[in-house]
């Protein structure tokens, strides 16, 4: 992201200042809120407004911290939690979702979001792993957790639980209470406020733990992005804002730091949030339509589902259409300004990263559709080449990143610690490159198809393979080759009677790629591709069948 001294500089809206952050020197955020409390705190000023809207439920910001409060001292009184312990949420996008995770916030407590998709065991083994003394779940989840020992608070539930439960309706919560903590301590910007489970598509997850400066930075890089995409650089800091409500549909899981984003994105601004059971493309359009929604927030593969069939008068109300979690298609940016005139913003980072490090919208994402952005104001990139030494512009390295959204560590995983953050650095595990300020990713490490000592990116391929009509998916990998080390694969799915034309899909490649990238084998499948809960393609689960003759 371009800095403008007119917005970060000394007296702006945004203005940085220099500040030590576990003894590094940082640029932050003069301004609030510098707590997940604060921005919880704030929303006093609209109690009228709607805050969530789900299966035709509707909750306001005075009923939502009516129930926050009462539900933050039920937390530290009746179950006698205190700061920095530990309350599990594993549910899906429902209302008590975010009431559970700002009572967590305003209490001091630690929020430990769960994988709505986990299994049983996997749920288990995480409430043990975090040390979490209450978890807050749905009938599906809290019967997947009937053999804990930890106390489970039952929301939404019918009939007989598996196991021992407190009923969400008996602690007596309520919407129209005066929302007050009653003296309960506040926390401070580095606290911990969350430990967030990395996907795990190999080995046990970790725990990322992220602070309350993680969150709100990441909150106010975003607010930022925004701003400067509304106005030039040099207008006034209260430029009229766009009239009306704000709304949001939430795509991502809550449980995802991409859905924390959207989460508290909406909370900073007054926006209405609207979630799904389940996903959906027809109800997430007329969502979109009865709600007004201004904006949607997804993986790119949720987003194309979300165009494809839509008539353009559904989705009207949309201004941006934000993305990340996997790589975007350049031809899906490209789609949506076509069809629905709105802008296509991406944001590229992990779960260690507090969500976008790099942001891309507006003008530079139409013309450079490829790239992931600039980093974020704070935010410290080095691109390090395989001896160590930082590249040069243009050369590809695995991208290094430091600052104030920067997770403090992993949750009791020294080893782990030691292997990701260097100096204060925390290697993402990608490779990118830098040219003209922009940063692009071009793979994962672990992704990178060694073609007879050649390097080829799959996130490359995948890309020139999306420009191919009629793609919807594309997973891009190496496999075996007793000669070259490496082939390239690739598997993909088409849209219903579209052509499954492996001549095109082999000149996409070398075209935009080169010869060399085309892959040697093509498969095609009816079926969605495996993926994780955020998004992110199991590619693991991929390379067996693809290596198969």
């Amino acid at each position: 992201m371009a800095e403008h001294t007119g917005v970060t500089g000394p007296g702006g809206e945004f203005e940085l200042v220099t500040e030590h952050v576990r003894g590094v020197p940082m640029r932050v955020y003069r301004r609030g809120p510098h707590t997940l409390r604060e921005l919880w705190e704030a929303t006093a000023a609209w109690p009228e407004r709607t805050f969530t809207v789900y299966e035709g439920e509707r909750l306001t910001y005075g009923a939502h911290r009516g129930l926050v409060a009462d539900l933050a001292r039920t937390l530290t009184g009746r179950f006698g939690l205190r700061p920095g312990d530990r309350v599990a949420i594993a549910m899906r996008n429902v209302p008590e979702w975010p009431v559970t995770f700002f009572a967590a916030q305003a209490a001091g407590l630690v929020a430990v979001p769960l994988n709505a998709w986990w299994s049983a065991p996997e749920l288990a083994w995480a409430v043990a792993d975090s040390g979490a003394r209450v978890v807050v779940a749905d009938p599906q989840r809290c019967d997947a957790l009937a053999g804990t020992d930890v106390p489970v608070v039952r929301v939404r539930g019918t009939g007989p639980a598996a196991g021992p439960v407190t009923e969400w309706d008996e602690l007596g919560l309520r919407a129209d209470g005066p929302g007050g903590l009653d003296g309960l301590p506040a926390p401070g910007p580095d606290d911990d406020a969350t430990i967030l489970y990395t996907s795990g598509t190999t080995g046990r997850p970790k725990g990322a733990v992220g602070t309350h400066r993680n969150h709100v930075t990441n909150l106010l890089n975003v607010a930022l992005t925004a701003r400067l995409a509304a106005a030039p650089p040099d207008a006034a800091a209260d430029a009229a804002p766009q009239p009306g409500q704000q709304g949001t549909l939430l795509m991502y899981p809550m449980f995802h730091i991409a859905g924390i984003n959207g989460l508290v994105g909406a909370v900073f601004g007054g926006g209405k949030l609207a979630t799904l059971y389940r996903w959906d493309p027809a109800t997430a359009r007329e969502l979109v339509r009865s709600e007004r929604l201004t904006r949607s927030n997804g993986v790119p593969s949720t987003t194309a589902e979300l165009l494809d069939g839509a008539d353009p008068a559904d989705l009207a109300s949309l201004r941006t259409l934000g993305m990340g979690g996997a790589p975007v298609p350049p031809e899906l940016v490209t789609r949506i300004g076509r069809e629905l005139g709105a802008g296509a913003a991406n944001g590229y980072g992990l779960t260690e990263t507090t969500s976008a490090i790099c942001a891309n919208t507006g003008a530079e994402y139409r013309a450079h559709p490829d790239s992931v952005g600039r980093p974020a104001p704070g935010a410290e990139l080095r691109v390090v080449g395989p001896d160590g030494a930082d590249a040069g512009e243009g050369e590809v390295g695995e991208l290094w990143f430091r600052g104030p959204n920067v997770v403090r560590g992993y949750w009791n995983r020294p080893e782990a610690d030691a292997e990701a953050f260097v100096d204060g650095w925390f290697r993402t595990g990608d490779l990118g490159h830098v040219t003209g300020g922009l940063v692009y990713v071009v793979d994962r490490l672990k992704d990178v198809v060694l073609r007879g000592g050649e390097n080829i990116y799959s996130a490359q391929v995948e890309a020139a393979i999306h420009e191919v009509d009629g793609v919807l998916e594309v997973a891009v990998l190496g496999v075996p080759h007793a000669r070259l080390g490496e082939e390239v694969a690739a598997l993909v799915r088409v849209r219903p009677g579209a052509a499954r034309d492996e001549d095109a899909v082999r000149a996409a490649v070398a075209g935009r790629v080169g010869r060399f990238a085309v892959p040697a084998h093509v498969r095609w499948t009816d079926e969605p591709l495996p993926r994780t809960a955020t998004g992110k393609i199991r590619k693991r689960e991929l390379r067996a069948g693809l290596a198969a003759p």
